[in-house]
This record gives C-alpha cells, sequence and structure tokens, in this order.
C-alpha cells in the first residue's frame, strides 16, 4: 500500500505496554509514521483474550488498540531475553511501558539505568497513580480511578447512585497524555539532543476531567452534584423529550436560546426576565424544562435537529453506537478504517492536511510479522 510518510516518519518506538493506555499511545504514534514494534510476552497481551468477539482467535478488544505494530515476543523475566531488548532500545527513540513501577528496575532494565547508556531515549511510563506519592507505584484500572477522582459522583442521574462512565475514558485519555508528552519531549530533543522520562498517570487524568466541576468547587466549594444529562453550569444542555425521538440540546449562550425558542415556537420566553440570561436559565432550569417540554411534545424529533441545526442552535439525535458508526460524516470524516482480512476500526481523530494518518496494516496474530512500515 502506497501512503504518504507520516509526521513520525523515521521515529521509532518500542511499545513493551498491554492492555489500553499504553497500547493506544504505541497504536496513535504508528498511525502517524512511526515505526511502532510491539514487545509482548510469551502469552501476548492480556487483551488479546478478552471477548467475544474474536478473529483468528485474538479479541476485538486488542484489535482496537495495536494495528500499525510489528510484534515480537519477549520474556523478560529472562536476562537473554532482556539482552535482546537492549540491542532493540539501542535503535529505538522512544520506549512506551506500563508494568508496575519497579519491576524493569528491578530487571536492571529501567530509566535510571538505560538513560546512561541511551541518553537520547524518550521513556514514557502509563502508570495507575505515578511512581511516588502516598498511593505511588499501586495498580490502577480505568473504573477504579473513575471512582477515585471523582468522575463516578458526578455521572448518573440526580436521584441515582454513582455511575462509571460507560466507557474507559481514563485510560483513553491517560494515552492520549502520553502522546503529548513523548510529542513534548521529541520537540524538546531537537535543542539539548537529550531524551527524558515522560509518565502519564491514570489518576492526574482522571483528575485532570474534572472540569467544570473541579472549577465550580475552587471557587464556591460546594460540592458537585449528579445532574443526569444535564450540564451543571448552563440550562438547557440536555437530553429532551419531542414527541417521536430524544435530542440532546446545547445551548451555550443568550443568542441560540432566542433561536431555539422561535423553532420551536415560543419566542416569548427568550423575553421572560427568568430565562433571558444564561445565568437565570441555570438557576430556573427545573421550571424552565417543564416549559421546554410542553412545547416540544408534539414536534418530530429528527425534523426539529435539522431546523435546529439550520438557525444556528447545536443539537443532535441520540444515537446507539452502530449508527454512529455508519452515518455518512463517519464516513466522510474517514473515521472508520477498513483493511484487508475483514479488519475495521476507529480511524484517527488528528487530521494533518500534508502527512495525514495512514493505516497500514491490521493487528497480527501471535507469530505473524510484516516487512516494512
Amino acid at each position: 500500500m502506497t501512503t504518504t510518510p507520516g509526521a513520525l516518519a523515521g521515529i521509532r518506538v518500542l511499545d513493551l505496554s498491554r492492555i489500553l493506555g499504553g497500547p493506544y499511545c504505541g497504536q496513535i504514534l504508528g498511525d502517524h509514521g512511526a515505526d511502532v514494534l510491539k514487545v509482548e510476552p510469551p502469552g501476548g497481551d492480556d487483551t488479546r483474550t478478552w471477548g467475544p468477539p474474536f478473529r483468528e482467535g485474538v479479541a476485538s478488544y486488542y484489535h482496537g488498540l495495536n494495528r500499525n505494530k510489528r510484534i515480537q515476543h519477549l520474556d523478560l523475566t529472562t536476562p537473554e531475553d532482556r539482552e535482546k531488548l537492549l540491542a532493540l532500545v539501542a535503535q529505538a527513540d522512544v520506549l512506551v511501558e506500563n508494568f508496575k513501577s519497579g519491576t524493569m528496575e528491578r530487571w536492571g532494565i529501567g530509566y535510571a539505568q538505560l538513560s546512561q547508556q541511551f541518553p537520547r531515549l524518550i521513556w514514557a511510563r502509563v502508570s495507575g497513580f505515578g511512581s511516588d506519592g502516598p498511593l505511588g507505584a499501586l495498580p490502577g484500572y480505568d473504573a477504579a480511578v473513575q471512582a477515585m477522582t471523582g468522575i463516578m459522583s458526578v455521572n448518573g442521574e440526580a436521584d441515582g447512585g454513582p455511575l462509571r462512565v460507560g466507557l474507559p475514558v481514563v485510560d483513553m485519555v491517560t494515552g492520549l497524555n502520553a502522546v503529548i508528552g513523548v510529542l513534548l519531549a521529541l520537540q524538546e530533543r531537537h535543542k539539548s539532543g537529550k531524551g527524558q522520562f515522560v509518565e502519564a498517570a491514570l489518576y492526574d487524568s482522571g483528575l485532570s476531567l474534572l472540569h467544570p466541576h473541579a472549577a465550580n468547587w475552587f471557587m464556591d466549594g460546594r460540592a458537585p452534584r449528579r445532574t443526569g444529562n444535564a450540564h451543571p453550569n448552563i440550562y438547557p444542555y440536555d437530553a429532551l423529550a419531542t414527541g417521536t425521538d430524544p435530542i440532546f440540546l446545547a445551548v451555550g449562550n443568550d443568542r441560540q436560546f432566542a433561536a431555539f425558542c422561535r423553532v420551536v415556537g415560543v419566542p416569548e420566553l427568550a423575553e421572560n426576565p427568568d430565562y433571558r440570561e444564561a445565568g437565570g436559565r441555570s438557576v430556573h432550569r427545573d421550571a424552565l424544562k417543564d416549559k421546554l417540554q410542553a412545547a416540544m411534545a408534539g414536534l418530530d424529533g429528527r425534523q426539529l435537529v435539522d431546523d435546529l441545526m439550520a438557525a444556528g442552535v447545536p443539537a443532535a439525535p441520540v444515537l446507539p453506537v452502530d449508527a454512529a458508526l455508519t452515518h455518512p460524516h463517519t464516513v466522510h470524516r474517514g473515521m472508520v478504517v477498513e483493511l484487508e482480512g475483514g479488519y475495521r476500526g476507529l480511524g484517527s481523530p488528528v487530521k494533518l492536511s500534508r502527512t495525514p494518518a495512514s493505516y497500514r496494516h491490521a493487528p497480527l496474530t501471535p507469530g505473524a510479522q510484516f516487512e516494512g512500515t
């Protein structure tokens, strides 16, 4: 397959990571042209078994995180394979790993040991809680970190209990933060000629996602509460019923609210002193919601979304995953990738004009190899 060299062409990455955050980081680097060698233990990454569904004995979970990678199996508990790893590190620009803190150090191949021998190496560690502090070196998984960083406490209906976000948002954001760290370190290396240690922790990433709840608490000291689908600061920013399908309405300013009121036939609400400005709409949200639902009760949801978008009001149908993945705009944006052998996956959300992402090969089955990048 002929492809344009990616933005990271010429960069060599060793991906020693398993599960999600680290492999996601490696896949993004690979999509943008880096030559990524994934080093797995003899039994393979745990997520090869996280199914069904499976294809050729490999779970969909693994397929979603490991394209554009070459594969080599090494047992790093053995001195022989640790020597093989050192030969690979000598050729690498970046190493990504998520071993429990201290593991690689005990093997004599940690960052402090190898950075002296390979001073240009950029070492990215994805961990649960970082390597130091009260929780340093403890294991962390996405759902547990969602619970501990307050994410679950603000997710769910107002009269319900804390709820996990229905996708591994902390793991994925940690992978993105690792990518950001690697790119920053590569840029800095152009000036200094030196590599450095990059750490992306699930705990830090989870806390970083708390906007605007953290900002609200910093300012007024009140504990955030669950608001269901509604935004804690502005209204109407909520899932609302219509005569047919529910829609999500995302009104961000007074102009949009006035336009919304005109479309649904209640322009007088935009002149009501309780609702004219954003602060009032948020304070009086319960009464406003009742009025909006009454106005929308006889309207067709899909048509209403079209009318609102045409009027400059952000609105959307509430789609299931299959409908989202087959939507014409999803196809237009290149967000579904298809490769030989039946592979389908999500495309890169980062679009570059001269050096776009490329999808050169699907995740490999155990023992499979390929030539080139």
